[in-house]
C-alpha cells in the first residue's frame, strides 16, 4: 500500500472509531501512532512523543484557550445571561415573536463573553425557555430558536474553535475575530427573519407580551452594561489597530483581562459566590485538559499525514482538475455538513483543517493568501455551526430538548428548519461574496 493510500485508509478508520463513539482525542492518538509506526517505526514515534508535546503546549499561543474558557465558565455560572435576556426582551418582547428574537439577541450578546455554542445554548435555554413557554410560545419555536441561537456562541468573538483554527493555520487571532463580526451580524438578522417567517405561517406560535413603560425598558437594558463593557474592553483592545490606531494588548492578554473582568462582574453584580468561581476554575481545567488531549492527538495524526504527503497530493490533484474553485468550496461545505452528524465543532476543525486547508490555499479565489485563510476559517466555522443544529444529530438540539423535557425531538427539529434555511442562505452569501468576511480587515 502506498503512503497516500495509507493516509486515505487512516481517515476512514478514524471516522469508523468516531462512529463507535471512541473519544476524538483517543482516536486520533491511536490512528496517528499506528500510522507513524507503519511508515517510520516505533523509534521515531517515541522520539516524536519525547519532544513535540512539550514544544507544542509550552507555546505562548495556547495559553489563550484556558483563559477564554475561564471567562466563559464564569459568565455561564453567573446571572449575566438573565440580565441579557431581560434587556433584549424589554426591547422586542411586545412584538409577535419578539421574545424569540430577544433570545437570539441575548445568545449573541452572551457569546461575546462565552465562546462555546453548547454553553450558550444550555445557559440561555435555562433562562429563556421557561419564560417563552409561560407566555404561550410553541415548543417548536421556543426550542428551535434557542438551539439555533446557541450556535452564535462559537462565531461571535471570542470563539475557541476560531482560536484553534488560528493556531493550526498560523493566522492572526485578532483579525479572525474581526472577520467574524459581520457574518455574526448576518446570522442574527437571518434568525430574526426566520422567526418572522415562522410566525407568518404559525401566527399563534409566538404571541406578543405586554409593552413595558419606557423607563422600565431603559432600566432593564441598562442592566446589561457589564457584558457590553467586557466585550468592548476585550474586543476593542485586541483590535485597537482598527479602532484606535494600535492594539492595546495581545489576544492572550485580552483573554486574561476578559476572565478577570467577567469574574469581577459575576461576583459584584451577578450574585456569584467564591465557591462557584472555584468551580468554574475546576471546570476550566477539565475542559482545557480535554482540548489539549484532542490537540495532542491532532498533532500526532497530522504528523503522520504529513509523512504520507496526502494533504499536498490532494491539493495538487484538486488544483489540476481545472474546475471552479467555488465548486471545490461547495464540496467542502457539503463534507462539513455530513461530518456534523458525527462529531462536535472542535473535533471537525482539528480533523479537517490539515487536509482542507492546503487544498483551499492551492486554489485561486482572487484573494491574497492571508485573506483566503481568513475567509476559509470563517466559512468553515459557519458550516460547523450548521452541523450543531442539523439532523439527525445536532448537539445543540439535544441540549435544548433535554432542558425542555416535554418537547419531542421531532418538534424541535421542526422548529430548527427556518433557521437552517437562513444558515444555508448565509453560507451561500459568504461563498459568493468573500468581502463580507474581509471588509473590516486591513
Amino acid at each position: 500500500m502506498s503512503n497516500f493510500a495509507g493516509g486515505l485508509v487512516s481517515f476512514l478508520v478514524l471516522l469508523l472509531l468516531l462512529a463507535l463513539r471512541v473519544p476524538i482525542g483517543v482516536a486520533m492518538l491511536a490512528v496517528g501512532a499506528g500510522g507513524f509506526i507503519w511508515i517510520q517505526g516505533l523509534g521515531p514515534l517515541l522520539s516524536f512523543l519525547k519532544t513535540t508535546p512539550f514544544e507544542t503546549f509550552a507555546g505562548y499561543s495556547f495559553s489563550v484557550i484556558p483563559l477564554f474558557l475561564l471567562m466563559g465558565n464564569v459568565a455561564s455560572g453567573s446571572g449575566l445571561s438573565a440580565r441579557l435576556f431581560r434587556g433584549a426582551n424589554a426591547l422586542l418582547g411586545h412584538h409577535r415573536g419578539g421574545m424569540a428574537m430577544a433570545a437570539v439577541g441575548a445568545c449573541a450578546a452572551f457569546g461575546t463573553i462565552c465562546g462555546s455554542s453548547l454553553a450558550t445554548a444550555a445557559t440561555m435555554g435555562q433562562v429563556a425557555l421557561p419564560e417563552m413557554r409561560k407566555y404561550g410560545y410553541s415548543g417548536a419555536l421556543a426550542t428551535g430558536t434557542l438551539a439555533a441561537g446557541g450556535t452564535l456562541g462559537i462565531l461571535v468573538p471570542p470563539s475557541i474553535p476560531l482560536v484553534v483554527y488560528a493556531i493550526l493555520t498560523e493566522q492572526n487571532i485578532a483579525k479572525l475575530f474581526l472577520a467574524a463580526f459581520i457574518p455574526a451580524g448576518l446570522a442574527v438578522i437571518g434568525f430574526f427573519i426566520a422567526i418572522r417567517g415562522y410566525i407568518y405561517f404559525y401566527p399563534d406560535s409566538g404571541p406578543a407580551t405586554e409593552k413595558l413603560p419606557l423607563a422600565e425598558r431603559a432600566r432593564r437594558v441598562g442592566e446589561t452594561w457589564p457584558v457590553i463593557a467586557i466585550f468592548l474592553v476585550v474586543f476593542v483592545g485586541m483590535n485597537g489597530d482598527f479602532f484606535l490606531g494600535r492594539s492595546l494588548f495581545t489576544p492572550t492578554e485580552g483573554a486574561a483581562i476578559g476572565a478577570l473582568l467577567a469574574t469581577i462582574a459575576a461576583l459584584t453584580v451577578g450574585g456569584m459566590r467564591w465557591r462557584a468561581v472555584f468551580g468554574s476554575v475546576r471546570a476550566t481545567a477539565e475542559q482545557s485538559g480535554m482540548i489539549f488531549l484532542i490537540l495532542l492527538g491532532a498533532e500526532l495524526y497530522n504528523a503522520f499525514l504529513a509523512r504520507t504527503n496526502m494533504p499536498q497530493v490532494a491539493a495538487q490533484w484538486v488544483a489540476g482538475l481545472g474546475i471552479s474553485p467555488y465548486l471545490v468550496m461547495a464540496v467542502i461545505v457539503v463534507i462539513y455538513i455530513l461530518l456534523g452528524c458525527l462529531m462536535d465543532s472542535l473535533s471537525m476543525i482539528l480533523l479537517t483543517i490539515p487536509i482542507f486547508f492546503p487544498v483551499v490555499m492551492g486554489l485561486n479565489f482572487g484573494l491574497s493568501p492571508e485573506h483566503t485563510a481568513i475567509w476559509f476559517g470563517i466559512l468553515a466555522l459557519i458550516v460547523v455551526e450548521l452541523g450543531l443544529i442539523h439532523p439527525p444529530v445536532g448537539l445543540n438540539v439535544y441540549v435544548i430538548q433535554n432542558i425542555a423535557g416535554d418537547v419531542s425531538m421531532l418538534e424541535t427539529f421542526k422548529g430548527v428548519v427556518p433557521f437552517l434555511i437562513a444558515e444555508f442562505f448565509r453560507v451561500s452569501l459568504i461563498i459568493a461574496f468573500p468581502i463580507l468576511t474581509l471588509l473590516l480587515i486591513r
